[in-house]
């Protein structure tokens, strides 16, 4: 790569500051400084390789948002959010903070009441004009998270997931310790019933010593427990949550990913987190502690004997394509993946004969991606082309699918998925697959604005605004609270 300016943060002082991102060594890094609390550096990507390689699919990055603007440009990029004008990517997810009341006192937490000294519970109809305003995007946000604090602490959670589905959000999550799931298989089931899809579980690792570090005890059979109850109330898709820190859980990559795929039944995914470094942070242990997306792709490579390979992970625009062809072909706006290439990694795994086959093992998934730039290009062009590239569409799929390497009984999955995106079959799919994913959220040592712009996963707020994660974490979550909020000798 060449050496890229930027916009920055000062980790002190929260100023926007110039940056510079570089190579050197085989690895991307970034500089800046401040005029007044002096020079900092941080490791951006540790794989320069892979850097480029995610750079080639960033898709484009002046589209998505057109639905939604609800801030005009005042002291520009981070501070208007949001979404202001200078925002280029559509609500991909949308977190809702439905407390910051917790049941766990986790050394790394960004969001506790009891640290912060207040309250903050947005009513019920702060959460209902949030999700309003959600729904009125064009295209409208198709997917919810409710978050905090530990949301499952919040009085009427059950109505508020009810709430969600009746507003037609079509994938509805909570971000949770499953500390309240752990003690009950009823409550599972009221969630389940009320169009809870998925659990995000906090999960760190398949020993002790992680959680008695990251959070505070030993919490592994509580996540046990919880995603046995999950199963027995119904809820039958988990997705386990590690924060990842160098030296602390870094070994335990593959185990984490093993245990999902004997579990594959209920777990339907592992999506990795390494660190962000909220607050002052001392240099010697924030360098120390460092992980980056390409850390975690090759401690993944590394632990699973080279059956998951760095080579098998694309960033999440990769999937762009897919979005233009069914525009063309439905003539129905959809959502467009257009986040920044280095916010993420992802990709599919499945198991056969205990041994994990990457969908790239078998798919060629660049190939197919550049196919269906094509046929869309094509389709917007003219009836005629749409008709012809509809009617050659099968067909050319077998030439990007090698059937020898095919897990058995995918064939009429993938089929379904690729040739109609029909519902059953894209649930038969995610059945069978495992989704990994990393996604590296930003903190002020490391902050990209170039990032922020194209930020796809956003909170809604009870003043009426929706703010990128990476903006509010590190710059609005405190006004945003404070504003909302009840001291906690009122509570």
């Amino acid at each position: 790569m060449k050496n890229m300016k930027t916009k920055s943060l000062c980790p002190q002082c929260l100023k926007v500051v110039d940056a510079e991102v570089y190579e050197k060594d085989g690895k991307i890094l970034m500089k800046k400084s401040c005029e007044e609390h002096g020079e900092f550096d941080d490791i951006y990507w540790s794989d320069a390789d892979l850097y480029d390689k995610f750079a080639l699919w960033g898709g484009k990055d002046n589209e998505g948002s057109e639905g939604i603007q609800i801030t005009e440009r005042d002291k520009g990029c981070p501070f208007d959010c949001g979404l202001c004008p200078e925002h280029k990517s559509a609500t991909m997810l949308a977190l809702i903070d439905l407390t910051n009341r917790c049941n766990q006192r986790c050394p790394i937490c960004f969001a506790n009441s009891a640290v912060a000294g207040y309250l903050y519970e947005p009513t019920m109809k702060q959460l209902e004009e949030m999700m309003k305003l959600l729904r009125s995007e064009v295209p409208p946000c198709p997917a919810i998270q409710f978050a905090g604090g530990e949301p499952t602490l919040r009085e009427n959670f059950v109505e508020i997931v009810r709430m969600a589905r009746n507003f037609g959000f079509s994938h509805i999550q909570v971000a949770t310790n499953g500390i309240a799931m752990a003690k009950s298989v009823e409550f599972c089931h009221e969630l389940k019933e009320a169009g809870l899809h998925t659990v995000y579980l906090q999960f760190d690792g398949v020993t002790e010593e992680p959680y008695k570090i990251l959070r505070g005890y030993p919490a592994l059979k509580t996540k046990l427990k919880a995603i046995e109850n999950c199963w027995a109330g119904e809820i039958k898709s988990v997705v386990l949550v590690p924060t990842l820190m160098k030296g602390v859980n870094d070994d335990q990559m593959g185990g984490m990913v093993r245990f999902a795929a004997k579990n594959l039944h209920i777990i339907k995914g592992v999506n990795v987190q390494p660190i962000s470094f909220e607050g002052r942070v001392d240099e010697s242990e924030r360098k120390k502690g460092r992980i980056t997306i390409p850390d975690s792709i090759k401690l993944l490579e590394e632990q699973t004997d080279g059956e998951i390979p760095r080579e098998s992970f694309y960033p999440v625009p990769f999937v762009l394509p897919i979005s233009y062809f069914v525009e063309a072909w439905k003539d129905i706006p959809q959502l467009k993946f257009t986040v920044h290439p280095h916010c993420g990694a992802a990709t599919y795994v499945f198991v056969e004969h205990g041994k994990f086959i990457p969908i790239t093992e078998f798919i060629d998934v660049e190939g197919f991606m550049e196919f269906l730039k094509d046929a869309s290009t094509e389709m917007t062009r003219s009836k005629l082309g749409k008709i012809r590239a509809v009617a050659g569409f099968v067909s050319a799929l077998r030439k990007f699918i090698d059937k020898d390497k095919m897990p058995k009984g995918l064939d009429d999955t993938l089929e379904g998925v690729l040739r109609t995106g029909d519902r059953e079959a894209i649930a038969e799919f995610h059945r069978k697959a495992l989704f990994i994913g990393i996604m590296h959220f930003q903190d002020a040592y490391n902050y990209d604005l170039e990032r922020v712009k194209r930020c796809g996963i956003h909170y809604a707020t009870p003043d009426g605004r929706v703010i990128p994660f990476c903006t509010y974490n590190a710059i609005h979550r405190p006004l945003v609270e404070k504003a909302f909020s009840t001291p906690l000798h009122e509570t």
